[in-house]
């Protein structure tokens, strides 16, 4: 989307009210990514910021939750989590045509294929040591501390994602998957029972976070609209996809010589993110992996409906919505592994 000359007097307007220190003139830019939400970069001769808005025209019910992902980075900035500064949050549609957020623009690298070409082993190795690093300080952090108490119920988190991404794949069907359907019904016979709750991303991932201009380390992690209160296997489960998708599905690793390349496996990155926060390892990571790749699939099921609708955030909404079916069928013959 382009924005008209009066669309971009009326958020400088706003931003001058409740950005502190704000000066215009201002020019609006979109950034790459953001199939969920639309992300601009915000310029103006003093600093630049970045804008993260929900998209424009009808939404599914909980998708797309800007507030939630402000309230998120404003408890954790400070907490060992590396987070944005997060400055104002406008729920006024009437200023942007849909409610957004204003935070600090981080300078950095964003990489979006984990195998990361150009890097050297070494430089790979440090990246994904840092990735777990920081995804294991999530894990640790007390929720009551930061004042998220209240940020999601406690328990049944499994049970909770499978019900809520299955209504989402529903609200947004287009055609049969067959494994979707499979997937569905065994989901919820497997889940195990844990008790243990912390903030959860919901999407960590390489291309979420933000490089070092020049270091192999993490300065800011995006994108935390899935966040909530959960099971920290769920979500780190959620993170490990990649070691199970291969780089043409959706940014994997499945395939790759990742001792060649400096990542380590897949049972030495568990470990180290086990060592470092002091859960205990499951029975099986299977139902989690399954449940992973359901999760995936029905947001890419719901990227699909968008871009049928004309209502997609990204360009290619088209061609990531049409691998709903392999995603599904992937995560159904890891589910069958643990039969």
């Amino acid at each position: 989307m382009t924005w008209t000359p009066a669309e971009v007097d009326r958020l400088s307007a706003w931003m001058a009210t409740h950005v502190a220190g704000f000066s215009g003139p201002l020019t609006v830019a979109r950034l790459a990514g953001g199939q969920s939400n639309p992300t601009y970069r915000l310029t103006t001769p003093r600093a630049d910021y970045v804008l993260r808005r929900r998209p424009l025209g009808p939404v599914l019910p909980s998708a797309h939750a800007v507030d939630r992902e402000f309230r998120v980075m404003a408890a954790l900035h400070g907490s060992g989590v590396p987070v944005p500064r997060v400055l104002a949050l406008c729920t006024d549609t009437s200023v942007t045509g849909s409610m957004f957020f204003v935070m600090d623009l981080v300078p950095g690298r964003v990489f979006y294929d984990p195998r990361l070409p150009g890097f050297t082993p070494p430089e790979r190795a440090a990246v994904f040591d840092d990735l777990n690093r920081v995804i294991a300080a999530l894990h640790v952090q007390d929720p009551e501390a930061l004042g998220l108490a209240d940020y999601g119920r406690p328990g049944a988190y499994a049970e909770r994602q499978i019900a809520r991404w299955t209504k989402q794949y529903r609200a947004s069907q287009t055609l049969a998957i067959p494994a979707m359907e499979s997937l569905i019904d065994w989901l919820p016979r497997h889940a195990p029972r844990h008790n243990e709750t912390r903030v959860v991303h919901g999407d960590y991932r390489l291309d979420n976070v933000i490089l070092h201009p020049t270091e192999p380390r993490i300065v800011a992690v995006l994108d935390w609209e899935l966040s909530t209160l959960g099971c920290p296997l769920t979500d780190f489960a959620n993170h490990m996809m990649s070691w199970h998708v291969a780089p043409d599905l959706f940014r994997g690793l499945a395939g790759e010589d990742l001792a060649a390349l400096g990542i380590p496996g897949e049972i030495a990155y568990r470990q180290l993110w086990l060592d470092r926060t002091g859960h205990a390892a499951p029975e099986s990571w299977n139902f989690y992996f399954a449940l992973a790749l359901f999760r995936m699939a029905a947001i890419m099921q719901g990227i699909a409906r968008r871009a049928l609708e004309g209502t997609a955030a990204n360009s290619d909404a088209a061609i990531v919505g049409a691998k709903a079916v392999p995603m599904a069928v992937l995560g159904w013959r890891i589910a069958q592994q643990d039969v």
